[in-house]
């Protein structure tokens, strides 16, 4: 069987990583002149560039430079100094990619997940800093399937732990799998004599969310 004729990477890879044809509202719109916003500004945007040439996955990273000043989410130290500039950094360019992707009829076909590792504690360690909290965080998603501004859960009073509808990352999962089309509980695999899937045994799609 003859290969599909495809674009060689090191031909294709240059084209979209070549923002100079961009137009000054996109550039505008996804923060590349604010020097807080250029760096998560530029993936994003980049990220875009992908999704229309057919990419079907992108992950946007942001954090953990370890420059001076920090721009870091691992704040154990400085809250306020390590997150200012963070959450600045990111919130536009965010809002920017779910705009353009909206503005150019990509976004029903995209579903995009925005998530972390865990949370932080709603008290203080030490003096400024935060700790891991893996019991009660913020995961959003957008796009094709999902119901916008739909909530889904909620913490204790605190903010420490999730007391109603907690969501897992095994629910995320199967939510994305059904999204896609994959019923996670049949997507099943034998390995070393057990039965086995990508939600492990856990997993429910969270249906409160989708459109």
């Amino acid at each position: 069987m003859k290969a599909p004729n495809r674009p060689r990477l090191q031909v294709s890879a240059p084209q979209v990583l070549d923002l100079s044809g961009e137009s000054p509202a996109t550039r505008k719109l996804y923060g590349l002149d604010d020097p807080v916003t250029v760096d998560f500004g530029t993936r994003c945007l980049v990220a875009r560039r992908l999704l229309e040439r057919g990419v079907r996955f992108v992950q946007v990273w942001s954090g953990a430079d370890n420059g001076f000043p920090r721009r870091n989410w691992d704040s154990h130290e400085d809250l306020a100094r390590d997150h200012r500039d963070m959450g600045v950094s990111m919130d536009g360019p965010a809002a920017a990619l779910l705009i353009d992707l909206k503005a150019r009829g990509l976004l029903r076909d995209t579903v995009v997940m925005w998530t972390t590792e865990f949370g932080r504690t709603p008290c203080s360690q030490g003096s400024k800093g935060r700790d891991h909290n893996p019991g009660a965080f913020t995961t959003w998603l957008a796009g094709g399937g999902i119901k916008g501004g739909t909530a889904c859960g909620a913490s204790d009073e605190w903010s420490f732990r999730a007391v109603e509808k907690p969501a897992y990352c095994y629910d995320i999962h199967a939510t994305l799998l059904h999204l896609l089309g994959i019923d996670h509980e049949k997507l099943i695999y034998r390995h070393n004599g057990i039965d086995r899937r990508l939600t492990d045994v856990h997993g429910h799609v969270i249906r409160e969310i989708l459109a």
